[in-house]
């Protein structure tokens, strides 16, 4: 007996030692991660510390607040206040204050989380990404291992996978997804005459059109317009940005060189035209042109913006609420954002109105013309001098902008952007090299005879330099010389003066500058050579803004802005990335360079993640994690977190951060061919489809539903790159006071250009892709949210683009049938769909023809004004044909 209840309560104990084993393990990020940011992340966090506690970061969860108590003490909820103030009866010490309780299973997870020790992990999107276990599913659905997550996860969720889509659907598709319009007969018979898929696939990836169709998903992010924006939003010529990307795209350039170049092309050795082109990324910045406005206000929102669209976009982290204070729910330190504002903070651009810094663009002469001047340049100057004169021709920097001039006395800043000067007045330039200086060229214009004077550090001060300047009679406007400064050494501030017996109107402007450039000159051993620089320097070329970083002598302190003003400047701080991310790659440099290494190193927890899952949302309609610009504690929970880190790793190591290899990938999975259809199963437990246990099924782009208007009707222009196009929009419009620019309709092949190109005016976009939820590009936008408005039929029922558009699908759809209207609606149809239609849909069609027919033919007055002559017949086939633009079939990717 005695031995039976020995042997009970050695089993009891064991049994109990057992469960606290085997008890379930509490996870931080899913199950305590969530509850406290929902109740208590408002007050203690990021934003506030009520009572000297916050739950953002661990040292300080685990510490004191200003009550004496420790907040968590690892495994020991008893002796934890957090868990104290979470269960008193008393509101006005319960926790959280003022609102209701947490339940008593939240109460009960954070309780285990503390006694089994208080493990704080970091939140899954923060940690580097590593290579998951594939699940072991072995089955005739699956085609590669994307379809073992999905399968995987569907199962879980109750759900059956589909089977394949029709093939004539799953052409179309794959058509729209990569290259953004139906595919040429041809082009389509590889897959549907000869049953090869990948090889179509394939061929999709290789067209011209591919780049086309994914430069239209980068310019929202990358915020491109072709205006300037805020109220005046002048013209911007930074078209040649946008063929950069189509051509990167198309060359499959690798994504992290891809981003290099984009964030630090100007740094990396000898940058080729193009890499300087790629910077252009992060000039697409607003610039503002109002009078009145404080240019440094608007430099800083500019550099604002290049931290908020790094992180947004190309790291999938919401950081511009840390300008102001720490994340709130993430571990990421007030400071901590204008330590990484502090790579952006050093590039030359002043909010000036020819946008300086710029790429120069000379034509093949011109090129020749500049590798004789630096043939010229390399016998007399050293590699750097030479470098710096060459640079200078290209980019005509590093100069001084004349709007950095201050203490002007009878002088001012005309227009906000450029320093006019009256008779007898004043302005300092402040902080300028002059070591080895002695030249000074000058882009300016003068109105009256006058002398224009350089004092050395007060305007009584060693004269550097005395001038008589006129007026060119011939010319007159903006022009460059050069003129002979006095040797000095050191940095000082110069003072200006101007004076001019001529000037009789006290308020008049006598002189205005625009740049100023200190060299050590050209050398005089050829005034030809010289010459040429000289027609170099002044050739009327376009430009495109580029970035480019300060030398040492105009570099830049950043400082903490309190409370986010940049009108109350702080502490100063040096570039860093937050430290939850990691360092800087060893030996790089604390440049953006250094930053675009860091954010490509594989080690970079966000970069991959965030291609990855901007590319499954480009082609599933919803990325594994819905909320793209958001991978933090407070975005979406991902659908699939396994197949993400296993696509991220793949496109890092596998595919060498090849894009078409991951989308080629996603494309010869079984889940992407899969059938659309819903059923009533689907329906009830997966309506918005997040497992995809069916093929997606979403409503196309703004530039697809053009581009594919274009190729269905047979007028779409192939043509690539070049400038802006401005297809058909109705007059008013727009309203451009300053500068009276009109939108001028393209004419002839030019109109049926790919969306693509058309221009992009900030404050008025284009008007059809607004109603499909294009947008206006201010800032950037990480994804467009799906919209469903009466406005959108109106668009393609309505606008003239696409009632002229069913006028061509007619015409061509008359002519391959041979004029058999009725044949032409079958025909019509099948170039919108890919496929022939069903007798009831080509019924309704019949009969809207009919009816329609009748009336025109009534009044043939109505037709005259559709076609712009009498024709009941084809005005009434146009009539389907527009019906067909409009059909939910066409508009949407199924």
């Amino acid at each position: 007996m005695s031995f039976l209840r020995y042997f009970i309560g050695a089993f009891l104990i064991l049994g109990l030692y057992s469960c606290s084993i085997f008890e379930e393990k509490i996870d931080y990020s899913s199950q305590v991660k969530p509850i406290i940011n929902k109740n208590c992340i408002s007050c203690h966090g990021g934003v506030k510390k009520q009572g000297g506690y916050s739950l953002l970061f661990k040292e300080e969860a685990f510490s004191k607040g200003k009550s004496g108590r420790i907040g968590i003490v690892p495994g020991d909820a008893s002796a934890s206040e957090f868990i104290r103030r979470l269960t008193l009866k008393d509101p006005e010490e319960r926790m959280p204050h003022e609102k209701e309780p947490l339940s008593d299973e939240e109460v009960k997870i954070l309780t285990k989380w503390i006694d089994q020790g208080a493990e704080w992990e970091q939140h899954w999107a923060f940690v580097p990404v590593s290579n998951p276990e594939v699940p072991k599913i072995n089955n005739d659905w699956l085609k590669n291992d994307i379809d073992k997550f999905i399968y995987e996860n569907a199962e879980r969720q109750g759900l059956k996978t589909s089977s394949l889509a029709p093939k004539e659907d799953l052409a179309r598709r794959a058509a729209l997804d990569v290259i953004g319009f139906p595919a040429s007969d041809k082009t389509k018979a590889i897959f549907l005459k000869n049953n090869l898929y990948e090889t179509y696939v394939d061929s999709l990836l290789a067209s011209p059109a591919y780049g086309e169709k994914w430069t239209s998903m980068w310019l929202d992010m990358a915020r491109y317009a072709d205006t300037k924006g805020y109220e005046r939003d002048g013209g911007r010529n930074i078209w040649r940005y946008r063929d950069w990307l189509i051509k990167a795209f198309n060359a499959d350039m690798p994504y992290d060189q891809f981003l290099k170049e984009q964030i630090a092309g100007d740094l990396l050795p000898e940058p080729s035209e193009n890499q300087l082109i790629a910077t252009a990324f992060h000039r697409n910045t607003m610039t503002n042109d109002e009078g009145g406005t404080d240019n440094e206000e608007f430099r800083t929102a500019a550099v604002l913006d290049r931290v908020n669209t790094t992180w947004e976009t190309l790291m999938g982290t919401s950081f511009s609420c840390v300008q102001c204070h720490s994340h709130p729910y993430d571990p990421i330190r007030f400071e901590e954002y204008y330590k990484f504002l502090a790579f952006f903070n050093n590039s030359r651009d002043e909010d000036t109105y020819s946008e300086y810094p710029v790429l120069r663009h000379f034509d093949e002469k011109q090129r020749a013309d500049l590798a004789r001047v630096d043939n010229w340049l390399a016998k007399t100057f050293s590699a750097n001098e030479k470098k710096e004169l060459i640079t200078f021709l290209k980019t005509l920097q590093p100069s001084h902008n004349s709007l950095k001039c201050d203490e002007m006395l009878n002088a001012a800043l005309a227009d906000t952007k450029w320093l006019a000067m009256r008779n007898n007045s004043s302005a300092r330039l402040k902080s300028v090299n002059l070591e080895g200086k002695t030249k000074l060229i000058m882009n300016f214009k003068v109105y009256v005879k006058g002398v224009f004077e350089i004092k050395t550090d007060n305007l009584n001060g060693k004269t550097l330099g005395s001038y008589k300047l006129s007026p060119e009679k011939e010319k007159g406007g903006w022009r460059t010389i050069e003129l002979p400064i006095n040797a000095t050494s050191r940095v000082h501030d110069l003072f200006f003066t101007f004076k001019s017996p001529e000037l009789k109107d006290p308020n008049a402007n006598g002189i205005m500058f625009d740049w100023f450039y200190f060299t050590k000159g050209l050398p005089d051993n050829s005034p030809e050579n010289k010459t040429v620089f000289w027609n170099l320097l002044n050739a009327p070329v376009e430009q495109t803004p580029i970035m480019f970083e300060n030398p040492a002598d105009f570099s830049r302190k950043t400082r903490i802005f309190e409370r986010g003003s940049w009108l109350s400047q702080g502490n100063e701080v040096s570039p860093a990335v937050p430290a939850v991310l990691g360092k800087l790659p060893k030996g790089a440099p604390t440049n953006r360079l250094g930053l675009a290494l860091w954010m490509t190193s594989k080690e970079n927890p966000l970069v991959a993640r965030t291609m990855v899952n901007r590319v499954w949302e480009q082609i599933f309609g919803t990325g594994l994690v819905e909320t793209l610009e958001d991978l933090g504690s407070q975005g979406a929970v991902p659908t699939n977190q396994a197949l993400l880190d296993y696509l991220s790793y793949k496109f890092m190591n596998d595919y060498n951060w090849s894009v078409k290899k991951l989308i080629k990938e996603i494309m010869l999975s079984a889940t992407y061919q899969q059938d659309s259809k819903l059923t009533p199963e689907g329906i009830e437990k997966d309506p918005s489809n997040r497992y995809l246990a069916r093929g997606p099924r979403v409503r196309l782009s703004a530039e697809q539903i053009r581009d594919q208007a274009l190729a269905i009707s047979g007028v779409l222009n192939p043509k690539m790159y070049g400038p802006p196009v401005m297809p058909y929009q109705p007059e008013g419009i727009w309203s451009s006071p300053y500068s009276g620019d009109k939108w001028i309709k393209a004419q002839n092949e030019n109109q049926y250009r790919r969306a693509v190109y058309t221009f992009w005016k900030r404050t008025s976009p284009y008007p059809s892709m607004i109603s499909f939820d294009g947008v206006g590009r201010e800032i950037c936008v990480s994804r467009r949210i799906r919209t469903n408005t009466p406005l959108q039929a109106l668009v393609t029922l309505n606008d003239s683009v696409y009632v002229d558009l069913s006028a061509k699908l007619a015409q061509k759809s008359l002519s391959v049938s041979k004029n058999n209207f009725q044949e032409s609606i079958k025909k019509a149809y099948g170039f919108a769909i890919g496929k022939e239609m069903k007798k009831e849909k080509f019924d309704i069609l019949l009969r809207l023809y009919q009816s329609t027919l009748t009336l025109y033919k009534k009044d043939p007055s109505k037709s005259k004004e559709l076609l712009g002559n009498p024709n009941p017949e084809l005005a009434a086939l146009v009539l389907v044909c527009n019906s067909i633009l409009n059909l939910d079939e066409v508009i949407t990717k199924s």
